[in-house]
């Protein structure tokens, strides 16, 4: 399994960046790649051609028990899924990675509903469910099995979240 990252270029100055954690806690399961609206990352532009990578995309009416998928032939849910890339920049960032990269917008994608409200506190005008960036990474991590990284991760994030 392999989480990408598609960061935006000013969250590798932020002290309060989370998905680095994630790149230096999780036992290289994710990687970075930074966001370039005129010059896309071949490898992620490919996988998402090639349904072999599935978005995390905050949208209220999906769930995770109902991905949207391409309408090529597509797995079923996020198990069927090795790659996920998760969008890590601010949630106004985000929102303008989103709509500034066609190819993202042609990715399988689905929605966390988390059971708990973010414990994030280091940012201001966090959206209400709305969870940081290594707080989906956990998550994610939760719901493909892989518990022990997803309890290194949480505490690493609870230890930075201070």
């Amino acid at each position: 399994m392999k989480i990408f990252l598609l960061t935006h270029e000013r969250e590798l100055n932020r002290a309060t960046n989370t998905g680095t954690i994630a790149i230096e806690n999780a036992n290289n399961i994710v990687e970075r790649i930074i966001w370039q609206r005129v010059n896309p990352n071949k490898n992620l532009v490919q996988l998402i051609e090639n349904n072999d990578a599935i978005l995390l995309y905050s949208k209220e009416e999906l769930s995770l028990e109902t991905p949207i998928l391409n309408p090529q032939t597509a797995p079923l849910s996020l198990n069927d899924y090795e790659n996920i890339i998760i969008i890590d920049s601010t949630w106004q960032e985000a929102n303008k990675i989103f709509n500034q990269s066609p190819y993202l917008k042609k990715a399988s994608y689905f929605t966390l509903k988390p059971e708990n409200t973010s414990l994030y506190n280091l940012r201001a005008n966090q959206p209400k469910g709305g969870l940081c960036t290594i707080e989906c990474i956990i998550e994610v991590l939760k719901l493909k099995g892989q518990n022990k990284t997803a309890e290194a991760l949480q505490l690493k994030f609870i230890e930075f979240n201070g």
